[in-house]
């Protein structure tokens, strides 16, 4: 007799079934803990079910002809991208007559972080910085220097003596090489700046503007400007500088207001920037830094900069990252800089972010004004919400009385994988929304209602192969064996055609649609995953009880309702007696 070969099962082998139904009950209770330590219990829902923030912003140029059809698009395009990434977060960008923009926030979005973002909707540019400072309002240390600027040498004086008041020395000396640097200022710094650093810092600043290339000097007008300014008032920050062209030197202010600063000519635009990202760097203990690269262009723009730069003393060594001629950051350079660098420095993951976000998606063709800014109620409300979780309650009740009466004992396993795909949509879709922002309006919530008769297909499908194979005559067992491969090939087809349309519904349209079809491919992709690990595991364990195995009336496999037929029983023929003739 010829021995078994290893490795290979049987045609009736039913592997693990107890191993994949521990592996989605962890995987489910691992979401559910997720879902409560995060705090976010419930999805997030879109500003057509529970209201949010409005803001209008009104385009204005001071060329003729830039507001057209064109610029506006690509602003519409770039901030959208700013609010709305992942093109879930349900936040809505559209333009409305020929100079205005719509964005609507909905609410559970941290509004404000998001104003802001909406806000920053001018020009992004790369600056020297020429002199820096704390803000004080017409400081008895700024106003010498500033007074007595009249010509390059004593702008160049003027630089150095802002710098030692700003007390930038520290951080410069801790440069690393090839690495740009934030947090130079320091406010502790500044209040311990000794007499000493302002006399030896002069003469060093003197010297390296007289020699370098990079234009340093400041115009008398500019450094009395510079002298008057108070940054700490909002509407001073946002009146500064409204005509000022990437060719003029200017004034500013950080955007805390904490800060004010003397810049040069832009040395590289915003729309140069290929990418950039946050991250948090680990091997140099760095903390949260932004990384950052340039297209052609602005590799040779930004390494002819930091190749001027990195002969200055502080603060001009310094560019500062300008947007709305705000300074959202001024890093020192130490080295010449090519494509890329990094920035680091006191960031948080949310301010490291915000800035690799400006970077990243930078200028806008046109300058643009908050004309309003108000909180909406809900454009479907709450009524519409109910009536929709009523529709989606009928359906399933629908779905589960037709198993019921169709399917009997085989609807307990119907109901059980319902219940486990609602409660891993439930907890996926409630994660999502502080994960990548994504937001449950109407059309999502359609979503989610075609997916239960997508799931009970699956079911169906795989109920129907069983039946099939008792029919031929076989013992459950091994109809549940062989059903499995036939009903597999049938579902993966199905949820891949519905998975196919729901990426390319996905793909080409905008707005609410987009939540229709992230949520049916999210929940055909679970589908797939609960008939895998878990309605047939559990199917082949109950084939193992008596209640199904016997083909009881009420299990759903009953013989006699699939018209199965008793295989005939071969009875053996007596053997024939033969007579023995006497010879």
């Amino acid at each position: 007799m010829a021995a078994p070969k290893k490795g290979r099962r049987s045609s009736g082998s039913q592997g693990y079934p107890g191993r994949a139904l521990a592996a989605i009950l962890l995987a489910m209770v691992a979401l559910t803990g997720g879902m409560f330590l995060s705090g976010h219990t419930t999805p997030r829902l879109g500003i057509d079910l529970a209201g949010g923030t409005s803001i209008t912003l009104t385009a204005k140029s001071n060329q003729p002809n830039a507001i057209n059809k064109t610029n506006m698009n690509t602003a519409v395009d770039i901030i959208n991208r700013r609010v709305n990434g992942l093109g879930v977060s349900e936040a809505e960008v559209q333009t409305q007559g020929s100079n205005n923009i719509i964005v609507n926030i909905p609410k559970g979005t941290n509004s404000k972080q998001a104003e802001e973002q909406v806000g920053t909707t001018a020009q992004l540019y790369f600056r020297p910085v020429l002199a820096m400072t704390a803000n004080t309002s017409a400081s008895a240390s700024a106003s010498p220097s500033a007074s007595a600027s009249g010509s390059a040498s004593p702008s160049a004086s003027t630089s150095a003596s802002t710098s030692a008041s700003a007390s930038a020395s520290p951080s410069a000396s801790s440069t690393k090489q090839g690495r740009a640097v934030t947090d130079g200022l320091k406010a502790d710094s500044a209040a311990s700046a000794s007499p000493s650093a302002t006399a030896s810092a002069s003469p060093s600043a003197s010297a390296t503007a007289s020699t370098g290339t990079l234009d340093t000097s400041i115009p008398n007008d500019l450094a009395t400007k510079f002298t008057a300014l108070d940054c700490s008032d909002p509407k001073t920050r946002a009146n500064l500088n409204l005509n000022a062209k990437p060719t003029d030197k200017i004034v500013a202010c950080s955007q805390d207001g904490a800060e004010k600063y003397i810049l040069g000519v832009s040395a590289v635009d915003g729309k140069n920037v290929k990418k950039a990202s946050s991250g948090y760097d680990t091997q140099q203990g760095n903390g949260w830094i932004v990384t950052l690269s340039f297209d052609g262009t602005g590799s040779k723009a930004f390494s002819k900069i930091t190749s001027q730069l990195s002969q200055q003393t502080d603060p001009n060594n310094r560019f500062a990252i300008a947007l709305d001629n705000e300074v959202v950051s001024a890093p020192s350079v130490s080295t010449t800089l090519s494509g890329s660098a990094e920035i680091y420095g006191s960031f948080t993951q949310t301010s490291a972010q915000d800035l690799s976000n400006v970077l990243s998606y930078g200028s806008l063709p046109l300058t643009f004004d908050k004309s309003d800014v108000t909180t909406v109620s809900a454009a479907v409300g709450g009524e519409q919400l109910h009536g929709g979780l009523i529709a989606g309650a009928v359906g399933l009740a629908l779905v589960v009385l037709y198993l019921l009466a169709y399917y009997r004992g085989l609807s307990f396993v119907a109901v059980l994988s319902l219940v486990v795909s609602a409660v891993l949509t439930y907890t996926i879709m409630a994660l999502l929304g502080p994960a990548i922002g994504f937001a449950l309006n109407l059309p999502a919530v359609c979503g989610a209602i075609v997916a239960i008769g997508i799931t009970a297909d699956s079911f169906i499908v795989f109920f129907e192969r069983i039946r099939d194979e008792l029919r031929e005559g076989r013992s459950l067992q091994p109809a549940v064996a062989r059903g499995w491969p036939r009903a597999r090939r049938t579902i993966l087809v199905s949820d891949f055609v519905s998975f196919l349309s729901a990426a390319v519904l996905f793909v080409v349209s905008v707005g609410k649609v987009q939540g229709f079809a992230f949520t049916l491919g999210l929940t055909t992709l679970l589908d797939v995953v609960v008939v895998f690990l878990f309605t047939k595991p559990l199917m082949t364990i109950l084939a193992r009880k008596n209640f199904y195995a016997s083909g009881h009336p009420w299990s759903g496999l009953d013989p006699r309702a699939l018209g199965v037929q008793p295989p005939l029983r071969r009875v053996r023929r007596p053997a024939a007696r033969s007579e023995v003739k006497e010879a």
